[in-house]
């Protein structure tokens, strides 16, 4: 199946010489939902950007559907519908008026009933005759969203999509991604609820200092990447770790009642069985046990900064 979106050797050097991105290399399928975490000033929004058209690339290519961002912008841009983080619009216009203004602006013909029901599933169909300057900020954003999706696109980016949002407009927002996406809609967020990219996409990237540091299906990143916890609620509290349990790296919490152990899941010896019959010479017992496996918030943190290490060790 060929990719809805490719993007090769993409770079971006600004006039005052601070480099954006470097080399990014980036397929995504048709239907995907595909998820961009990465720290501020990463270069997420600048990826989006140079994706949409809005900012023009130092060397690289994206191709859209088949069409060569370049050579065939028209098209490629058609296949696009974009949530910018900042909210921009005429402040004057009614709802639907702006909603089937920017639907026309691609070209598109007039079809009333499709905005209506975009407008009815954001829950603006009440709000269609009011201007945009009487509405709540949750209200503009679900504006700026039924903009983005006025002309049907076959891409959809959501940057920061959920940030400062209210509650219910996460969950009406999040609905409509598992209705698009059913639809063959492919969506490409990026997000600092990171427990939203762990539900909902299929595919990680995490891009730091400009530069894609991984990029993966999110179960096996998670699998792959994932450690696990082992927490021991001791029977009687300590107040240093013992010599003796130094080879384990552990660590108290809970005022001394905790021993807590991380681990690799995937190791063919844990070190879990080999802790525990130590401790009962030692004759330090515990009440009970849990373990818990990381989170990709874990995970992203941890890589960024691996990065960062060894960048500094080069």
């Amino acid at each position: 199946m060929q990719p809805v979106l490719s993007i090769a050797g993409l770079a971006k050097t600004y006039k005052s010489g601070h480099q954006a991105l470097s080399g990014i290399d980036l397929t995504i399928d048709k239907g995907e939902i595909f998820a961009l975490l990465g720290p501020n000033g990463a270069g997420k929004t600048t990826l989006i950007s140079i994706v949409c058209g809005i900012v023009t690339p130092s060397g690289g290519t994206v191709t859209v559907a088949g069409h060569d961002h370049s050579r065939d912008f028209r098209a490629a841009r058609s296949m696009i519908g974009l949530v910018p983080q900042e909210l921009h619009t005429d402040a004057f216009e009614k709802v639907i008026t702006t909603v089937s203004f920017s639907r026309g602006l691609f070209g598109k013909p007039r079809d009333p009933a499709y905005i209506e029901q975009l407008l009815r599933d954001l829950s603006l169909w009440d709000k269609r005759n009011a201007k945009i300057m009487e509405l709540s900020g949750g209200m503009k954003r679900r504006v700026m969203i039924a903009k983005a999706l006025s002309h049907e696109p076959e891409i959809l980016f959501l940057d920061e999509p959920t940030a400062g949002v209210d509650v219910e407009l996460r969950r009406d927002m999040w609905n409509m991604v598992r209705g698009l996406r059913e639809r063959g809609v492919t969506i490409i967020l990026t997000t600092h609820y990171i427990e939203e990219a762990e539900e909902m996409a299929d595919r990680v990237g995490v891009i730091s200092k400009g530069r894609l540091i991984v990029v993966e299906e999110k179960n096996a990143l998670i699998k792959k990447l994932g450690r696990k916890t082992l927490t021991l609620n001791l029977a009687e509290p300590l107040a240093t770790v013992p010599d003796e349990l130094a080879q384990w790296n552990l660590a108290l919490a809970g005022e001394g009642h905790e021993l807590v152990y991380e681990f690799d899941s995937q190791a063919e010896a844990t070190g879990v069985p080999s802790l525990l019959r130590r401790m009962s010479d030692l004759g330090i017992g515990f009440k009970d046990l849990n373990t818990t496996q990381s989170s990709l918030e874990d995970i992203f943190v941890g890589l960024v900064h691996e990065k960062r290490e060894e960048e500094r060790a080069a």
